[in-house]
C-alpha cells in the first residue's frame, strides 16, 4: 500500500512538472513603443525581460517561457483592450511594465477581473497600491510618493520653499503634484501655483512663462520622458535657472539626461531607484544590456522589468502554475526579493515592492568621463523612509488584515 502511495505521488509530481513544461508561461510586455516614453521603456523593457528569462534558466527548471509585446500608445482604452485580448484570446499569464499611470490603472482593473498577474514597473501613481490596490497587482520600481519624499524634501531643505508646478494633465502628473505638495508643505514650504499641461506636448513656452512670472524658487516638473526633456530644454532657452529659479525634475531617467547631455542638465537633483553605475552588479547587467540595445544603458524602468520578471518566475516555479494571478502574486509577496539590481527586498501586502531609493545630481560636463557617465549620488534614502507607510495608503487589502 505504501509503495503504491509513493508511486502515485511520484507520478503526480512528474505529471505536474510535465504539464507545466508543455504549457508555456506567457509574459506580455505592454508599454509605449513609439511615443514620449519609448526610450525609458519600449524595446529595452522587452530586452530586459528576455535577459531575466535567460538568467533564471527557465528551460532547465521546466518552464517554457514566451514573451510577447505591444504598444499601448499611452491610451487607457488601447491598453485595456490589448490586455483583454492577451488574456482572453492569446493565453498571456502576466503583464509587465506599463508606463503611463492612466493606462496602468486600466490594465490593473482588467487583470483583476481576469485573475491575472499584473507587475508594473513603468507607471508612477501610488494609487496602484493605495485605493486601487488589487490582489493581482505588484508595483515594482518607484511611485509618486517615493519621488516626492526624495526630491521634494531635498529641494525644500536646500532653500527651495516656494513651488510652482508644471503638471502633465493625466493620472501620473496629478498624483505626482499631489504627493509632492504634501511633502513640500510638511517640510515648511508653500505651493504658489500650478498649471496643467497637455499630455504629451512639445511646446512648454507659455507654461514656463507662467512659472517664471510666479517668482517661485522651484519649478516642479510633474511629467516624464519626452515631456521632461522638452520642458528642460525650453527652460534653458528662457534662461530660467540663470534667473535664479531652480528646476525640480520629479521623474528623471538616465535616458532623459543622456538626451539632454550634462551641459544642459547639470546640477539637476532628482530621485531614482536605480542607476547603471551604482555597483558591480548593476554595471555587469548594464554592460550586457548595452550589447543588446545598441550601446544604451538601461533605465530604472527597464531594470525593474528585469528584476520583476525574475521574481515572478521564482513564484511560478514554486507554485508549479502560472494561470491564477492571485496565487502567483501571493507567492511573490511570500518570497523575499533578491536580485543584482535592487538587492534584497520585500513585497508588502498592498503590492508595493520595497527597496532603497537614491538622491542623484547630474554631473557637470567636466566631471563626466563618457556619454553615459551622468550621475553622482547625493544620498541613499532607506526603503522605510522612501515609500508610504503601509497603513496610510487606504488599500482595502491592508484594511482586511
Amino acid at each position: 500500500m505504501l509503495t503504491r502511495l509513493l508511486l502515485a505521488t511520484a507520478l503526480g509530481a512528474l505529471a505536474a512538472g510535465t504539464a507545466l513544461a508543455q504549457t508555456p508561461v506567457k509574459i506580455g510586455v505592454l508599454n509605449d513603443r513609439s511615443g514620449v516614453y519609448a526610450d525609458l521603456s519600449g524595446e529595452g523593457s522587452v530586452v530586459a525581460a528576455r535577459m531575466a528569462v535567460e538568467d533564471f534558466k527557465a528551460a532547465d527548471k521546466g518552464l517554457k517561457v514566451e514573451i510577447v509585446s505591444a504598444d499601448h500608445q499611452n491610451k487607457p482604452d488601447v491598453g485595456a483592450s490589448l490586455a483583454r485580448q492577451w488574456y482572453d484570446r492569446d493565453g498571456v499569464d502576466a503583464i509587465f511594465d506599463v508606463p503611463t499611470s492612466s493606462v496602468a490603472l486600466a490594465v490593473a482593473q482588467v487583470s483583476r477581473e481576469k485573475n491575472k498577474a499584473f507587475i508594473d514597473s513603468g507607471a508612477g501613481t501610488a494609487d496602484l497600491t493605495g485605493p486601487q490596490c488589487a490582489p493581482t497587482t505588484v508595483h515594482w520600481t518607484y511611485d509618486t510618493v517615493a519621488l516626492a519624499n526624495g526630491t521634494g524634501s531635498a529641494m525644500v531643505k536646500r532653500g527651495g520653499d516656494t513651488w510652482y508646478f508644471l503638471t502633465a494633465d493625466y493620472a501620473f502628473g496629478q498624483a505626482l503634484q499631489r504627493d509632492t505638495t504634501a511633502v513640500v508643505t510638511k517640510n515648511g514650504g508653500k505651493v504658489v501655483g500650478s498649471v496643467k499641461t497637455p499630455f504629451p506636448t512639445s511646446d512648454f513656452s507659455s507654461f514656463l512663462l507662467q512659472a517664471q512670472a510666479s517668482k517661485a524658487k522651484v519649478i516642479g516638473l510633474a511629467n516624464a520622458g519626452g515631456d521632461t526633456i522638452n520642458a528642460i530644454k525650453q527652460a534653458a532657452e528662457f534662461g530660467i535657472t540663470e534667473g535664479g529659479q531652480a528646476l525640480a525634475g520629479l521623474l528623471i531617467f538616465s535616458s532623459d539626461v543622456h538626451a539632454l547631455t550634462p551641459k544642459v542638465a547639470q546640477g539637476l537633483v532628482f530621485t531614482e531607484p536605480f542607476y547603471w553605475d551604482l555597483n558591480d552588479g548593476t554595471r555587469a547587467f548594464s554592460d550586457r544590456f548595452a550589447k543588446l540595445s545598441g550601446g544604451k544603458k538601461p533605465t530604472a524602468v527597464q531594470a525593474g522589468v528585469y528584476a520583476s520578471v525574475l521574481h515572478y518566475l521564482k513564484a511560478v516555479e514554486a507554485l508549479k502554475e502560472s494561470g491564477d494571478g492571485t496565487k502567483v502574486v501571493a507567492k511573490m509577496k511570500e518570497l523575499p526579493t533578491d536580485d543584482p539590481l535592487f538587492g534584497k527586498g520585500t513585497i508588502r501586502p498592498d503590492g508595493r515592492k520595497i527597496h532603497d531609493m537614491y538622491l542623484f545630481e547630474v554631473k557637470k560636463p567636466g566631471e563626466s568621463k563618457n556619454p553615459w557617465d551622468l550621475y553622482k549620488t547625493l544620498a541613499t534614502i532607506p526603503a522605510a523612509e522612501a515609500f508610504r507607510p503601509l497603513n496610510e495608503g487606504n488599500c482595502p487589502l491592508v484594511a482586511k488584515n
